[in-house]
């Protein structure tokens, strides 16, 4: 069977130069936390990985959000679903990979310094992270994006400092789940149907969701929903979908250099040429005319 480390359609990868790393070992941040390596793997087939103990310099995330793999430590395999989190521990050996049938998505950061291993404590399992109510995933992955962006601009003192305190938010986050999910949580009316579907929609907005799975979140047979959904916004549930998902394109073609079959990718589309399509045929021009216009 292949097996492959990296070389997937859409990934991006950022691995930061070792005379970096030991200047923010010595720094009076950096040696609390920082990265080493970040990346985005879309749709990995094929994915493994296999380090000894000693290979393994330092934490390792991984994020799924969409799709299932595997990782395995002292032995032992655990499943890897959509919406999991895991954290490989500094010093363990380990393998993972992706699952054969459905092959995952995952986002994933390698750190360390003096508190990585208070964040990664008890996060060496699967954890899921269930679209609800106030969970907050997509503010999550945009904070991972700023992370990413800011060191693709270079390792400034500002630059660095900056994805330094951005891991803190985004480690906090994860090690803090639920503080993170009630901080926003307000005494208000609970949403509507609608509401709540679009919710769902935005936290999912990198998955290829059907109707069903929409429905069924918030409680109702397909019909009724898109009879109740479509009566509130004036479209489908799956017209307003993708029209989220051109909505979130546009933003990483404003404030990214991702390419687009990259930002295709991200959002669950697994033909760019199809995306262009639905991209052209929402905003009235394509994603490469889009993005060069001038705005504001």
């Amino acid at each position: 069977m292949v097996k492959i480390k990296s070389g997937f359609m859409g990934e991006r990868a950022i691995v930061l130069p070792a005379p970096i790393i030991e200047d923010l070992k010595n720094d009076e941040l950096g040696c609390l936390l920082h990265i080493t390596d970040i990346g985005f793997y879309p749709k990995a087939d094929f994915h493994f990985r296999k380090r000894t103990k000693e290979e393994t310099k330092q934490y390792i995330l991984m994020y799924c959000v969409e799709g299932e793999g595997w990782f395995e430590i002292d032995g032992i395999r655990q499943k890897v679903l959509t919406h999991h989190f895991f954290i490989i521990p500094k010093g363990k050996a380990h393998a993972y990979g992706s699952n054969n049938v459905n092959p995952w998505t995952i986002y994933w950061i390698h750190f360390d310094g003096e508190k990585a291993r208070y964040f990664a404590e008890g996060l060496d399992k699967p954890i899921l992270i269930s679209p609800e109510k106030d969970s907050r995933i997509e503010e999550r992955l945009h904070l991972f994006e700023e992370i990413f962006s800011t060191l693709r601009n270079g390792y400034s003192k500002n630059n660095l400092n900056y994805s330094i305190t951005s891991l803190f938010h985004f480690l906090g986050s994860l090690k803090f789940m639920g503080a993170y999910r009630e901080s926003l949580s307000t005494n208000q009316q609970p949403r509507d149907v609608a509401d709540e579907a679009i919710h769902f929609m935005r936290e999912n907005i990198r998955k290829r969701l059907t109707l069903k799975e929409i429905s069924d979140y918030v409680g109702f047979s397909s019909s009724h929903f898109s009879m109740l959904f479509q009566k509130k916004t004036g479209y489908s549930p799956l017209n307003y979908l993708s029209q989220l998902k051109i909505q979130e394109a546009c933003h990483y073609l404003d404030f990214s250099d991702l390419k687009i079959n990259q930002i295709s990718s991200m959002i669950g589309f697994d033909d760019p040429f199809y995306f262009s399509r639905i991209f052209t045929k929402t905003m009235g021009s394509s994603p490469s005319e889009y993005r060069s216009k001038k705005k504001g």
